[in-house]
């Protein structure tokens, strides 16, 4: 499997997982007694499959000068997303309806951020300006 399917499968992957977290954080009702479990494993999933898209961006920038640059760049990323996380979590375990809906709207911004950066970085994206449909977080290349 070449990089941008690698990149295209697991953003596919993400969106059901990020789809679930945007109605979780739009429910206006006091948190449900499994939302921490939910919160756990949609998270969970959704940072295993970034972690994965990044591995093959910088695979892909092998030989670059700015490879290890573009590593570290995404681990840190890759630890906000994190952290996002864990505040989620934190807010669900404690009933706090408020607090978890502005976590996983802070998780899910940077989320799509961590994606429009993953697939800028990829080699074969050089050049490409996200249009209209760029909700999709994926260049028309990797389609």
């Amino acid at each position: 499997m070449t990089s941008p399917d690698v990149i295209r499968t697991c953003h596919q992957r993400c969106l059901p997982h990020l789809a679930a977290l945007r109605l979780l954080a739009q429910a206006e009702a006091a948190v449900s007694p499994g939302a921490s479990q939910q919160v756990d494993g949609v998270t969970g999933l959704i940072l295993a499959e970034t972690e994965a898209a990044g591995h093959a961006v910088v695979a892909a920038m092998n030989g670059e000068r700015r490879t290890a640059a573009a590593g570290h760049f995404l681990a840190a990323r890759l630890a906000r997303m994190t952290g996002a996380a864990a505040d989620a979590l934190r807010a669900a375990e404690c009933g706090d309806a408020a607090a978890l809906r502005r976590q996983l709207r802070r998780f899910d911004t940077l989320t799509s951020a961590t994606w429009t950066v993953q697939i800028a970085l990829h080699p074969r994206s050089r050049g490409h300006r996200p249009g209209p449909d760029s909700t999709t977080h994926l260049p028309a290349w990797s389609r």
